[in-house]
């Protein structure tokens, strides 16, 4: 995957996490579409990809959010980094597959920021199981939509531009 495209989709992430979390209902919401974006450009490109699209996505989330800047930011590069990893290793390219490891990397991310957030203000607070639960059903299902439509989409077109060929102009074997 090549830079603009990467920097594309983190962007893209970016802006939807920004506008959707005005509308989230009283806080109950929650959801991490960047890291939606980060897991799949490292599925696409594999863990270099990853820890480049955790790196940016994770910085612009915290410049953004107005929380400690780079804990996101380290937390999404190594989610990233591991997620094109192991995509890359299983070489996973179906859609359930390849949302199980963006359910897996969620329930990764918030725990790694629950620790990064204790170890800098030297408390713990426990672990929100509700709230990371229904982050990561809303995170997986938001995946699970992308991934069906980064195959979709591109066959549509395809099948469009094959039917607009005339008859004498298609290859038949």
């Amino acid at each position: 995957m090549r830079f603009p495209v990467l920097a594309g989709v983190v962007a893209a992430a970016v802006l939807l996490q920004v506008l959707l979390a005005r509308y989230a209902v009283g806080d109950r919401w929650v959801f991490d579409l960047v890291l939606v974006g980060v897991v799949y450009v490292a599925l696409r490109s594999g863990a270099a990809g990853g820890l480049l699209a955790g790196t940016i996505g994770g910085l612009l989330q915290d410049l953004f959010s107005g929380t400690v800047l780079g804990v996101g930011g380290l937390a999404k590069t190594l989610v990233g980094g591991a997620a094109g990893a192991v995509g890359s290793q299983f070489v996973v390219t179906r859609p359930l597959g390849r949302t199980l490891i963006v359910l897996v990397a969620s329930v990764v991310h918030r725990l790694l920021m629950l620790g990064l957030i204790a170890i800098i203000d030297q408390q713990w607070f426990g672990v929100p199981w509700m709230d990371m639960l229904e982050e990561t059903v809303v995170n997986g299902a938001c995946a699970l939509a992308l991934f069906h439509a980064s195959e979709a989409v591109p066959a549509a077109v395809e099948r469009g531009r094959m039917s607009r060929r005339t008859r004498w102009g298609r290859r038949t074997w």
